[in-house]
């Protein structure tokens, strides 16, 4: 009987293998789940930073789109007005080109009729010669 309540009494203060088992799969079960969890935690965090990193570079981004947009309007209006003087300059060019081609034309114009008056002979002889010629070369 003593056998028998040695081995009674170190099964009660040890516990089982079956017990002992259970308790390692409770552990582990236990410790998985934790893992899991923080797994899962860290996982958030790291979505949740690339959602931030991802939402600053489009803000940075736009950003620098509406800067570019400045930039190039500004550009834009600058080249406009060199173009409207440069367009200014060439039209005051050209309305003095064109009066000063006007009196030209008017002085000899003047100086052909002054000419064609103090000397009519020769010019109606010359004009038919003129004409004699042209008649020449044309029928040919």
């Amino acid at each position: 009987m003593s056998d028998n309540f040695a081995s009674q009494d170190l099964e009660s203060d040890s516990p089982s293998v079956s017990q002992a088992a259970k308790d390692l799969r409770a552990a582990a079960g236990e410790k998985a789940r934790d893992f899991v969890h923080q797994s899962s935690e860290q996982t958030k965090a790291a979505k949740d930073k690339a959602v931030n990193t991802a939402n600053q570079f489009r803000e940075a981004a736009a950003e620098k789109a509406q800067h570019l947009r400045e930039v190039a309007h500004e550009k834009a209006e600058h080249l406009r007005g060199v173009a409207h003087e440069k367009a200014d300059q060439f039209r005051s060019a050209a309305d003095e080109q064109w009066n000063d081609t006007r009196v030209r034309a008017k002085e000899f114009q003047v100086t052909a009729e002054d000419y064609i008056r103090q000397h009519p002979t020769k010019c109606v002889l010359g004009a038919l010669g003129i004409g004699f010629l042209v008649g020449l070369i044309t029928r040919r």
